[in-house]
């Protein structure tokens, strides 16, 4: 196969390919960490592994006769799991638009693909049996190269698939718990991560949902029932609420702080709080409770300081974020609605926030320390934040700043390690401060090579108990990681026969 079309032809498909695998796949999707998808992961490990064979075989040989009815037949059998992909897709996910026109590129370039290969593959059917080496120079290299690219997704998705049984969710009316019943709740930023399972939770246990946003396409992964609407000016007067969760505001580690972007980081806070504000003057019932968020970035970077809701701040751009943000809030306390301020840490969850960006490279062995790996990470994994917004709506005596984390932070180097075990990946590689610094600027050091060391006081005191206050343990669940295996037959015997003294 010396033409020099079809091998442009096979390059365009190997770069569709591996763009649909890691934008949408590994990156909007994060396939291999939904539960619901575990047959389109066996379906990715099935095609991925044809592929790699095909990328090799093409590599470096000319199959003949028998060879060549095998490479067809596997050619064919990609076409025919391509199909039923796309049905499993359809059935199970709503696929982004950009997913939707690149699998239509995929199809119409592998279609030409075969039309040009066919002549040769004919000619090679009716030779004597055999593998024929060739090379076909950079070619032969590039093919290679994606041989093994290919045939590494396909191990990993095809180990995913297995996971998927064992990424269990805590039931989601169990979250809310302590309301009362029939509560009746508005909701910015509901489609968010934390927002997602919130609604989740409090429409398994019968509350009414009123959810705010403003991309109505975001709203169709909500749970259902649930009334969506895209401004606030769309609640009449006489609405009931028992109260309002304020999640809504700009991502803050997505980018790099331009002066743009600082403006936006905060303008999306204020204003929405400012709007809820206005809402709540023109409503004729008012809500019991804000629970506004807000962040541990408060305090600043306070170094090895345990920082309880009592602690001052340090100057940090996180810091004014969130004073701003719970300036705004607080102001709606004179309206005679009880305020909290929630304080939330690393929110840990497969869906999204920062775990969910980390689980790829960690997956493929590139997790690392950032920096000395001596910064702090308050972190609370997902069902105890919903638990926790649930907790602090049903404390009537509650009010003011509270720290949503878990009892026990860590530093980022027990962090790495505990992340790698969960997923049973080496983790050796180590990101320096300046390269973070030099590429992300103020917000890598203050996101990644800051910290606090942040208690969550006031929760326990209130008799909060956290179900997942163990980081270890909250990955290997988080993960689905395999049960620990069982002690080596040496250390049982030594136990059964050897037991410790006193």
């Amino acid at each position: 196969m010396d033409n020099p079309i079809l091998w442009m032809l096979i390059a365009v498909q190997v770069l569709m390919g591996a763009f649909d695998t890691l934008a949408h796949h590994e990156g909007t999707e994060r396939l291999a960490w939904r539960a619901s998808q575990k047959t389109e992961l066996r379906l990715h490990g099935v095609r991925n592994f044809f592929y790699a064979v095909i990328f090799f075989c093409i590599a470096w040989f000319e199959p003949h006769g028998a060879f060549t009815v095998g490479l067809a037949v596997i050619l064919i059998a990609e076409v025919v799991i391509t199909l039923w992909d796309f049905v499993e897709e359809d059935m199970t996910r709503k696929l982004p638009g950009s997913e939707r026109v690149n699998h239509t590129l995929l199809a119409l370039n592998y279609g030409a693909i075969l039309a040009l290969a066919a002549p040769y593959l004919w000619a090679w059917s009716f030779l004597p049996t055999a593998l024929v080496p060739v090379t076909y120079g950079w070619w032969s290299v590039m093919a290679t190269a994606s041989a093994l690219g290919v045939g590494l997704f396909s191990a990993r998705d095809l180990l995913a698939s297995a996971r998927s049984d064992r990424l269990k969710r805590t039931e989601p009316a169990e979250l809310v718990a302590d309301l009362a019943p029939r509560q009746s709740i508005l909701i910015t930023g509901g489609t968010g991560f934390i927002g997602q399972r919130l609604v989740s939770a409090l429409v398994a246990g019968g509350h009414f949902v009123t959810v705010v946003t403003r991309d109505l396409r975001k709203a169709d992964d909500l749970a259902h029932p649930v009334r969506v609407i895209t401004s606030l000016d769309r609640v009449h007067s006489g609405d009931r609420f028992d109260a309002i969760v304020n999640l809504a505001g700009e991502p803050v580690a997505n980018w790099i702080w331009t002066q743009k972007k600082r403006a936006k980081i905060i303008q999306s806070r204020v204003e929405t709080t400012e709007a809820l504000e206005a809402l709540l003057q023109r409503l004729e019932h008012k809500p019991d409770c804000l629970i506004n968020g807000s962040a541990v970035g408060w305090y600043g970077l306070c170094g090895d300081e345990e920082l309880t809701e009592a602690s001052g701040p340090a100057p940090a751009f996180v810091h004014d974020v969130c004073d701003a943000w719970e300036r705004s809030a607080n102001e709606i306390k004179m309206l005679g609605v009880r305020v909290v301020i929630l304080r939330i840490g690393l929110v840990l969850g497969v869906e999204g926030g920062m775990l969910s960006r980390l689980l790829t490279p960690f997956e493929f062995g590139g997790g690392g320390v950032l920096g000395t790996g001596q910064q702090w990470m308050s972190w609370i994994e997902l069902d105890d934040m919903v638990r926790a917004i649930g907790f602090t709506l049903s404390q009537k005596d509650l009010e003011g700043a509270v720290n949503a984390t878990a009892p026990h932070p860590i530093r980022n180097t027990e962090f790495t390690q505990a992340l790698a075990a969960a997923l049973r990946r080496p983790a050796i590689l180590r990101f320096p401060a300046g390269v973070l610094t030099a590429l992300l600027g103020e917000m890598g050091r203050e996101t990644m090579l800051g910290g606090q060391r942040v208690l969550p006081v006031v929760l326990q005191k209130k008799g909060f108990i956290f179900s997942h206050p163990d980081l270890h343990l909250a990955l290997r669940e988080i993960t689905g990681a395999k049960p620990a295996r069982r002690a080596s037959i040496l250390a049982q015997i030594r136990a059964r026969f050897l037991p410790e003294q006193n």
